[in-house]
């Protein structure tokens, strides 16, 4: 049986509603909430929002500790990003080019999220191919930046926390794939003459973002390393340079740029994606905030001009 839900409501785009409503909540609870109210839901939120280095000097009841998982299995949501992405783009590929028939489970699922692609995507298939292997390069990135830059201390987040970004990565790629039609066969020469304008936009911003974001992981990584590439402390240090004098966080801002730069992609119109795009944005926000914070916190002489996320903004 379809899952219940009125004509024309798509299951992923209310999943989306959801998630940003949420974040933005948290956000707000954040700036607003009277942190000297301490109580046992007061507790909880802070314990789920934070992870990382937002959680030293945390007072925490004793029971929130057997919810801790270690911070560094974040790869593990891009392990499965890249398998389960990857997965999703040979499938359509595979479809469009070949006309081989998706899997049942992959038609059932999307038959289950009540998901008919009704939107007018600008580029057509082309658009959903790009947006897929622009996400899937992302993880791949992430994954190896994961593995081989990032230093990790202990800290920790919590285990909804690793729920959430394993399931995160699973919704995106679908929310991707319900953009077009599966039982569509295009020849490659006519899927290359979608080509337009937006698409090349869409890349360079994507590239151009991911650089950053690179360039910002390899610098918060080398305040823990020595010139010949050693690991030689894991205290925290303030990180300065390129676009760390401007915001606290600049790899948060590269990822929702990221985000816009896959919404340009699909030809700006879509309605769902820019619901993830919202998303990202409410979600790195808090996230960049709490840095903003810890850093203000733990060093006395940290530059007061610096935004948290957004340059002259936040």
């Amino acid at each position: 049986m379809q899952l219940s839900v009125p004509a024309g409501v798509n299951v992923i785009s209310l999943l989306w509603v959801l998630l940003d409503a949420a974040f933005l909540t948290a956000f707000l609870l954040y700036l607003f909430l009277d942190s000297s109210r301490q109580s046992f839901l007061y507790s909880l939120f802070q314990d789920v929002i934070r992870y990382g280095k937002t959680k030293v000097g945390l007072q925490r009841p004793v029971w929130l500790h057997y919810f801790d998982v270690p911070k560094r299995w974040f790869s593990h949501f891009y392990y499965v990003s890249v398998i389960w992405n990857g997965s999703l783009l040979w499938f359509f590929l595979r479809a469009l080019l070949l006309g081989h028939p998706v899997p049942d489970w992959l038609r059932l699922l999307l038959y289950y999220l009540n998901v008919h692609p009704k939107e007018h995507i600008l580029g057509g298939e082309l658009s959903v191919v790009l947006a897929l292997t622009l996400v899937w390069l992302l993880s791949v990135r992430r994954l190896m930046e994961c593995v081989f830059v990032s230093v990790f201390s202990d800290g920790v987040m919590h285990l909804v926390q690793y729920c959430f970004g394993l399931g995160y990565y699973l919704l995106i790629g679908v929310t991707i794939i319900s953009q077009c039609s599966l039982s569509n066969t295009v020849p490659a020469e006519d899927l290359l003459m979608q080509a337009d304008w937006y698409h090349v936009l869409g890349v360079m911003l994507y590239i151009w973002a991911s650089a950053l974001q690179h360039r910002c992981h390899v610098m918060l990584a080398n305040l823990r390393k020595s010139k010949m590439g050693t690991v030689i402390t894991m205290n925290y240090a303030v990180p300065s340079g390129d676009w760390f004098d401007k915001v606290s966080c600049p790899h948060y801002f590269a990822e929702l740029l990221i985000y816009i730069s896959i919404a340009i992609v699909l030809g700006i119109w879509s309605t769902t994606w820019w619901l993830v795009v919202i998303y990202v944005l409410f979600s790195q926000a808090l996230a960049a905030a709490l840095c903003h914070e810890f850093y203000h916190e733990k060093f006395d002489s940290y530059p007061v001009q610096r935004k948290a996320f957004i340059p002259f903004v936040f």
